[in-house]
């Protein structure tokens, strides 16, 4: 070193932080970018089902209506076979096997042929929702776009991305963007939140949001009418039936996996099965409803469970009803999510138990007991309680919610609605870094 110079012991390291600062502003920018372009699909997703399929599936004759979601399974079931050889049907698993193995890829082909399958499962009025096939295809937008800039990402996980485009895609179809950015980290693993990817896919689900509230407007998905208030009386009310949601997730979360078993068996026998299940509790919730509450993913289903006058019977009857046919729906090879019909089955429980605890109350308990089911369900109790606030525009369910989704948790015990969760400690094992 020449006499009178003084090098500089900070000059290395900020470089260094000059560096991160600058990847992780593009980290950031392509976050964005994903959740916008999350944002527009799942706006056409929503239109291609809601506006062109389901709303024409409505008017049709009764005995069709009956056969609409066999239909749509069946279709659904082609498509996979013939457009795209080995693809199954999953969804929301699909994210989950990516994120644990770095040599799983979400590809192009896939997704197209899933969305396809998707639109045909929740169009023809299947019990199961859009939210899966958003999650999923904001999550192989990431993936693919992180996948063709390795440059770019040479130094980041190869999963960011991929989480911003599933949270972008919860957050669009819920208009709810916290929601979709604690689902995406939260849901990987049961007792533990995915690390380093906050802030993609905060910001990814944010843009996701504003493109899709642009399209279709701003209001919650929930309409909740005056400011549902809690006593203490409430608060156990709430512990109870986070427990009573725990059982009744476990139950389903069974069915679930029993469903899923189903789909390697022959498909003309699984299809008769499924089909002939499903027209029957078509006629089944038309004698006891007098309505058509066993089709579409269930919006009018919460809608008509908040209304007062329902016995409990009548109320248990149509959660059975709806759990039953979420469950033939994946049996029957259908693409959708169970998000939503979680959601269902825990504001039936709940309105189930505001008759017993407090009938004053119909609204805190049905949504609470969403949040408990959901929670349990997925294992997702921080992103469920964030749901139910961000979705009614009530953050005083926080609280209520919290209990019964912490009481809920405890009972799921490990069981779970996907096998692909994994704890912190197994994919150490497998991977050797826990994050």
């Amino acid at each position: 070193m020449a006499a009178g110079t003084v090098r500089n012991p900070f000059g290395g390291r900020r470089e260094e932080l000059r560096v991160l600062r600058q990847r992780s502003a593009e980290n950031l920018l392509f976050a964005a970018l994903v959740g916008g372009i999350t944002g527009l699909w799942v706006s056409m997703l929503e239109w291609i089902v809601n506006v062109l399929i389901f709303d024409h599936v409505l008017r049709l004759d009764l005995w069709i209506l009956a056969l609409a979601p066999v239909i749509g399974l069946v279709i659904s079931e082609i498509v996979r076979r013939y457009a795209g050889p080995r693809v199954s049907p999953s969804t929301a698993d699909e994210y989950l096997h990516a994120f644990h193995d770095e040599h799983y890829d979400l590809g192009v082909r896939a997704l197209v042929v899933r969305t396809i399958a998707g639109i045909s499962t929740v169009g023809s009025g299947n019990a199961m929702g859009l939210e899966a096939p958003a999650l999923y295809a904001g999550a192989t937008i990431g993936s693919q776009l992180q996948r063709r800039l390795p440059r770019v990402f040479a130094t980041t996980d190869r999963r960011t991305l991929m989480v911003a485009g599933a949270a972008a895609g919860v957050s669009a179809v819920f208009k709810a963007p916290a929601t979709g950015a604690v689902f995406a980290l939260e849901v990987p693993y049961r007792d533990d939140l995915a690390r380093r990817m906050v802030l993609p896919a905060l910001v990814s689900a944010a843009f996701s949001y504003l493109v899709f509230a642009a399209i279709n407007g701003t209001t919650p998905l929930f309409a909740i009418v005056g400011n549902p208030v809690f006593r203490l009386a409430d608060l156990l009310g709430a512990l109870g039936l986070g427990v009573a949601a725990g059982l009744g997730a476990r139950v389903f979360a069974k069915m679930v996996r029993i469903a899923k078993s189903m789909i390697a068996a022959a498909p003309v026998p699984r299809h008769v099965i499924v089909g002939g299940s499903l027209v029957g509790l078509f006629v089944l919730c038309r004698l006891a409803t007098g309505q058509n509450l066993s089709l579409s993913p269930g919006y009018n289903v919460i809608a008509w469970a908040i209304l007062p006058g329902h016995s409990f019977a009548v109320v248990m009857a149509v959660l059975a009803i709806r759990c039953a046919g979420s469950a033939l729906g994946v049996a029957g090879g259908g693409a959708a999510g169970l998000f939503v019909p979680l959601v269902v089955g825990g504001t039936l429980i709940g309105r189930a138990a505001a008759g017993l605890i407090d009938p004053k109350n119909i609204t805190l308990f049905s949504v609470i007991g969403a949040a408990a089911f959901l929670g349990a369900g997925y294992r997702v109790p921080l992103a469920a309680v964030m749901f139910v606030a961000e979705t009614t525009g009530h953050p005083g369910f926080i609280v209520p919610g919290l209990i019964a989704a912490v009481a809920a948790e405890l009972v799921m015990g490990t069981s779970s609605i996907t096998s692909y969760q994994l704890d912190p400690q197994q994919f150490t094992d497998l991977h050797g870094d826990s994050t």
